[in-house]
């Protein structure tokens, strides 16, 4: 198994010294924890347009993420916690959809990305809308409820 430290991540790698040396003449600030990877960045759900929202809860391996979040204490769950059936490099990007919508929070814990479900904000600028995507009865299936004829 892959260090946990590129969690969430597709990194490319440098050396120090060329890192340090774009970085002075950009004027670009150091990166997040420890230098090895930018901070991630968060919509403020007050910003998030519905069509955004709706997007991104459309997608099956989202709607697990979000359920296992709201099934989860804040900041306990790193990204290579979660068992989803696509790469790393899928589930950053499912990750980069979620934090876009206003959905979740990542910060970096040591090696760690951990997530939080921003259950509160989401639901302040959409009522009920996470209510319905959690339901239990709700499988997501095509058929659950629905009659062909």
């Amino acid at each position: 198994m892959e260090s946990e430290h590129s969690e969430c991540m597709i990194a490319i790698e440098h050396s120090a010294r060329g890192r340090n040396d774009e970085r002075e003449e950009s004027g670009m600030p150091d990166q997040a924890a420890g230098g090895h990877r930018a901070a991630p960045v968060h919509t403020d759900p007050d910003e998030v347009p519905l069509l955004t929202a709706l997007s991104a809860l459309a997608d099956p391996v989202r709607i697990q993420l979000i359920r296992e979040l709201a099934d989860s204490a804040d900041w306990t769950r790193s990204c290579g916690s979660f068992d989803v059936p696509v790469g790393k490099a899928a589930l950053s990007h499912h990750f980069s959809v979620l934090r876009g919508a206003g959905l979740v929070e990542q910060r970096d814990q040591g090696p760690k990305r951990v997530n939080r479900l921003r259950r509160d904000e989401f639901e302040a600028r959409f009522p009920g809308l996470l209510d319905l995507l959690l339901r239990a009865d709700d499988t997501g299936s095509a058929d659950s409820g629905v009659s062909a004829g």
